[in-house]
């Protein structure tokens, strides 16, 4: 198995206070530099091409992305995402990241893969940064895997407890592409409902507030599983947000890391069953350091085995 990672998205940061700080990537990084993932292949991301970020954004704003901020400065696009100096490059190789391990799952150089990567991404629209995120990395890397390797059916479960609300308005109208996302609800980006079907290839599934591991699992056990497997993907992309556990302070589920390993089995399992194994999962929210250290881990570890 490979881990694709890079200094550079250490060097995003957003100022002080900011909550999706480099502390974040420092944490998962230090989780997996144990003797358990001795094994893994570590892998340096490079950066997506323009051509890459283009079949999902639009030109003006790769360009936004691209210009950055100052030396020196802080930018920010919203009252949430905000870019320094080192933002861009830090884009480019999260969404590069998860590029490159798309190319190598489909080559049959390894069969799965975690990409250690921020800025996080499933915010991102086609239009817009948002909610933390810059290039929506595993879109990016979906669109690749339809442009140029030809798959027909790219799955991506995302089980952040945010909306990925921009891989959403990025493939709502792409019947290749079936987006199954568990998440909190009301919450931000207050989007993701149940009626929201895009031409039958959305599949939204919300928790409530309080909500715990039995609902999380009979979710993705009783809805969302049995629809990725009607789908058949070719691919399994996983949006892997670790800010549904209990001590995630922007959110209100009380998942623990036992429920993280629990649903990485189910979408092991779903790639074994259609996609030859083959599975990409990038790093998305979670700002509890210690439980996204944990939590992490145990879902390296159920990928791996």
């Amino acid at each position: 198995m490979r881990l694709y990672t890079h200094s550079a998205c250490l060097h995003h940061d957003p100022g002080p206070g900011h909550v999706e700080r480099p502390a974040r990537l420092r944490a998962v990084l230090q989780a997996l530099d144990h003797d358990r993932f001795a094994t893994l292949d570590r892998i340096e991301a490079p950066q997506a091409t323009a051509e890459q970020l283009l079949r999902v954004h639009s030109a003006a704003h790769v360009a936004e992305v691209m210009t950055g901020a100052p030396a020196g400065e802080l930018l920010a696009l919203d009252s949430d995402t905000v870019m320094s100096c080192g933002s861009t490059e830090a884009a480019l190789r999260a969404a590069g990241a998860v590029v490159a391990a798309v190319d190598a799952v489909l080559a049959g150089a390894t069969r799965r893969a975690f990409c250690a990567v921020r800025p996080p991404g499933h915010h991102a629209t086609r239009e817009r940064a948002m909610g933390f995120c810059l290039f929506n990395n595993v879109a990016v890397a979906a669109a690749h895997a339809l442009a140029v390797h030809g798959l027909k059916r790219v799955a991506i479960a995302d089980f952040d407890v945010h909306h990925g609300n921009g891989t959403q308005d990025i493939f709502e109208r792409e019947p290749r592409v079936l987006f199954a996302s568990s998440h909190q609800s009301p919450l931000y980006p207050d989007s993701g409902f149940e009626d929201e079907r895009g031409v039958g290839n959305i599949c939204n599934a919300t928790l409530s507030p309080g909500a715990g591991s039995h609902e999380f699992r009979e979710l993705w056990d009783g809805t969302l599983l049995p629809r990725l497997h009607a789908f058949k993907p070719q691919l399994v992309l996983v949006s892997a947000g670790f800010d549904a556990h209990r001590n995630d302070p922007l959110a209100d589920l009380r998942l623990g890391q036992e429920d993280y390993a629990w649903i990485t089995e189910r979408l092991v399992a779903l790639a074994e069953a259609h996609a030859d194994g083959r599975l990409v999962s990038t790093l998305e929210g979670g700002y509890d350091l210690a439980a996204l250290a944990t939590s992490s881990s145990a879902h390296v570890t159920a990928l791996m085995e």
